[in-house]
């Protein structure tokens, strides 16, 4: 590709040429899908490749709960990280310059998506959307601090079990598959909770309902959180348990509000069919048949 075609793929001309009638053809559709993946792929080789220059910082921020943990079990497991393979080293590299990519670059390639989505949605749900697409980054990011800070007891639970006289290599790669998948959990897991919210203004689930179902919600809530979380400790379990209950109930909070607010409205035009015509006077009552203001007499 020349660098014109370069550069112009990340020109601020709106890609959708959509027509008068607010219609856009498939094949325009494709052609913006593939202008925006080659786009975000630009941008993630770019982020990767300077990621690499930062690999013993990220590194070490991904060993930081490994080493947490072994400094909380003192003498009583010998254990310490090893790299198996002679490619093993290349691909871990490139596997943590990538996250790092995909992680930091998350605003662009979220920007993307919703740029795509956004000409085939109406105005009052352009509305909505963007309201939770500013709620969801912050949610996933607490969730996602919140696993980084109880993945060291996790692990000292894990490592623990090492019997006596038996000495614990962790292979790095399998430690960061179980880094990655604890963070991804704890992040999703908060994202739950707006998922309700949006069910709710949907119209599929009302605040009532989530008030009667509550205890048999955070009963789920707590067996959810067991069985995702793959340090299998209580500890993990609870930290992330108890932040979803408690979103889950501000989430109810605002199902009950938004119910009100409904109720309210239905109150007022509830008699109101959707297709009917308006009360307002017709151009013929103003104008008469001919369309020309009458006069008075």
């Amino acid at each position: 590709m020349s660098v014109a075609g370069v550069v112009g793929l990340f020109r601020a001309k709106p890609l959708n040429p959509v027509t008068d009638d607010g219609r856009m053809a498939l094949a325009d559709h494709l052609r913006e899908l593939r202008a925006r993946i080659m786009r975000v792929s630009l941008f993630l080789v770019v982020g990767t490749t300077v990621a690499w220059f930062f690999y013993d910082q990220l590194f070490g921020l991904i060993l930081g709960p490994y080493n947490d943990a072994r400094a909380m079990l003192g003498n009583s497991v010998d254990t310490k990280p090893v790299i198996t393979g002679a490619a093993s080293p290349l691909m871990l590299q490139l596997k943590i310059s990538a996250l790092a990519a995909v992680v930091l670059g998350s605003p662009y390639w979220l920007y993307e998506i919703w740029a795509f989505i956004l000409p085939g949605l109406h105005p009052h749900e352009k509305k909505w959307t963007r309201l939770f697409a500013a709620i969801a980054g912050p949610l996933f990011v607490a969730g996602v601090a919140i696993g980084y800070y109880v993945l060291p007891k996790g692990l000292q639970v894990l490592l623990s079990f090492t019997p006596a006289n038996v000495q614990n290599l962790l292979e790095f790669g399998e430690y960061f598959t179980f880094f990655t998948r604890m963070l991804l959990v704890f992040g999703i897991a908060f994202e739950i909770p707006l998922f309700v919210v949006l069910l709710n203004l949907a119209g599929v689930i009302s605040g009532r309902a989530l008030g009667h179902y509550r205890p048999w919600i955070v009963i789920g809530v707590f067996v959810f959180a067991a069985v995702a979380t793959p340090s299998t400790d209580p500890f993990s379990m609870l930290m992330l348990a108890v932040p979803m209950t408690a979103l889950f109930m501000v989430s109810e909070g605002i199902a009950r509000v938004v119910d009100r607010r409904r109720g309210r409205e239905h109150e007022l035009y509830g008699d109101v069919d959707d297709d009917a015509a308006s009360p307002l006077e017709s151009t013929d009552d103003l104008y008469g048949p001919s369309g020309l203001a009458e006069e008075d007499d």
